[in-house]
């Protein structure tokens, strides 16, 4: 199969025909196999704009959703960026050739292993990963110009906001466990403002400042 071509045109047609703008998050999304994110009985749905099951009850999220929030973080070639929820890894893939470092977290065993072995295979060197509960973060890392949770949250956690820097942007699921709208935090010197982004739908976040299981 074409997968460049039917990358092209998932780009073209569910991404940048539908308002995404940010000429960098395009490109990274012309350029990051997709495909070889998911298993290979699924290869060819994966330029489809709708999330796939990857294993373990998680999901590959929608291509539309992905270019959502990428450019809701508004990422610098200098930035450094935490990733709740590392999943399949093609988050995180994408966040790498838009930021200086990817630090990403994911809590399910298998998933993990999965994800950093691919991320060694693709020669992804500025992303460094690890298996534990992400509701917490990565404290010794931080703080963070930007950070994005990859599954459904009951509400902003504090303690993923004030892992930020100041100006540092979190993008966050928050709402039940059906259904979420999708939440742009700024941190600035005075506190945090919030904008709402729309509803979107993802799979529970669990941990400690999530669901429990």
């Amino acid at each position: 199969m074409n997968y460049e071509a039917q990358r092209l045109d998932m780009v073209a047609k569910q991404v940048e025909a539908h308002g995404i703008t940010d000429k960098r998050v395009l490109d990274a999304m012309r350029k990051v196999p997709r495909h070889l994110f998911v298993s290979e009985a699924l290869r060819d749905q994966a330029y489809k704009d709708f999330p796939l099951p990857i294993g373990e009850g998680q999901t590959i999220s929608q291509p539309y959703m992905v270019a959502v929030m990428t450019q809701a973080l508004e990422l610098g070639p200098k930035d450094r960026v935490l990733e709740i929820g590392t999943g399949s890894g093609y988050q995180a893939a994408i966040l790498s050739r838009l930021a200086f470092r990817v630090f990403t977290i994911e809590r399910v065993q298998s998933l993990f292993m999965r994800a950093r072995r691919l991320f060694d295979e693709m020669h992804y060197h500025n992303i460094r990963a690890r298996c534990s509960d992400g509701t917490l973060g990565w404290e010794e890392e931080a703080p963070f110009d930007a950070i994005i949770v990859t599954a459904g949250a009951p509400v902003v956690g504090q303690v993923l906001a004030n892992q930020l820097t100041v100006g540092g942007r979190l993008i966050v699921p928050v709402g039940d466990q059906n259904v979420q709208n999708l939440i742009k935090v700024v941190r600035s010197k005075d506190g945090v403002q919030t904008q709402d982004l729309g509803g979107c739908r993802f799979v529970k976040l669990i941990g400690a400042q999530g669901w429990k299981e």
